[in-house]
């Protein structure tokens, strides 16, 4: 039935554009900038396409954008979906399932977090080279479709080694701080407490949001390499904890935006 239903989409999805992309981006709240840097050909609201879900977020765009960024063919996600809005997670990485039909290669994902590690400052950009999945459900349980990936798909490298060495020195040479680090997901749409941002640190994660992980756990069961970047809009750190707006997330991840949209690009242009 899944794998019918992303058939169906990507066929309707390739009746309405000439373009074959090789990467496919899934932009974050407030970081809906790198869309500007496309040389768009198509958009395709979200729902047109048969079986995609409707981003209920209302700072989330609903539409795909395809064009070229950085000498290559892309498919960006405007608007992305989340546990938190009431899909399950097959719904939540639906569109990560369609892009490996379109013919994507590598995916790359933004995201607005919270920062753990103490050494964090808001507005840190942080790249991710691990995570910690603390989602009550997981988008591969369920019958396995084989044609896509494994049953018990190896996670020793979620997040692709090579790519992010890459980005640290186009960091470095464009005088970008950017940290690495270890990124938890729970659900929201809580922020968290005082508490449970303690408890995210001591389990091993330097930043912590409501998204990214699902998406990436299914793009590595497809064995498609994957590039994260946080940017760091709040701290859950002792005595730097305040209350934090979903309008004052928008405004640090805004600003910080440019710099993690130089980082996407070059890295596009380079791999």
């Amino acid at each position: 039935m899944l794998l019918e239903q992303m058939k169906q989409a990507a066929e309707y999805i390739n009746s309405k554009t000439q373009i074959k992309p090789s990467i496919g981006i899934i932009l974050g709240t407030g970081l809906g900038g790198l869309v500007k840097e496309i040389e768009v050909i198509d958009e395709i609201p979200y729902d047109q396409i048969p079986h995609f879900p409707i981003s209920t977020v209302e700072s989330h765009s609903g539409k795909l954008i395809f064009g070229n960024l950085g000498g290559k063919q892309v498919v960006a996600m405007q608007g992305r979906f989340h546990f938190y809005e009431g899909y399950n997670m097959q719904q939540v990485t639906f569109p990560v399932r369609v892009m490996k039909l379109l013919g994507i290669e590598r995916l790359f994902v933004s995201n607005a977090s919270g920062g753990v590690n103490p050494d964090f400052e808001v507005g840190e950009i942080m790249i991710l080279n691990d995570h910690i999945n603390l989602f009550p459900a997981h988008p591969l349980i369920g019958k396995n479709i084989d044609e896509l990936g494994p049953r018990f798909p190896d996670m020793s490298e979620p997040y692709d080694h090579s790519m992010i060495e890459v980005a640290k020195k186009i960091a470095t040479d464009n005088n970008i701080k950017v940290s690495v680090g270890t990124y938890a997901a729970l659900t929201g749409p809580t922020l968290e407490t005082p508490a449970e941002y303690g408890y995210v640190r001591a389990i091993g994660a330097d930043a912590v949001g409501m998204s990214t992980i699902p998406e990436v756990i299914v793009a590595r069961h497809m064995e498609i390499p994957c590039f994260a970047i946080s940017i760091i809009t709040d701290l859950g750190v002792p005595g730097k904890i305040q209350k934090v707006s979903l309008q004052d997330v928008i405004d640090v991840a805004s600003r910080q935006e440019p710099k993690m949209t130089l980082i996407m690009r070059e890295l596009i242009s380079k791999i």
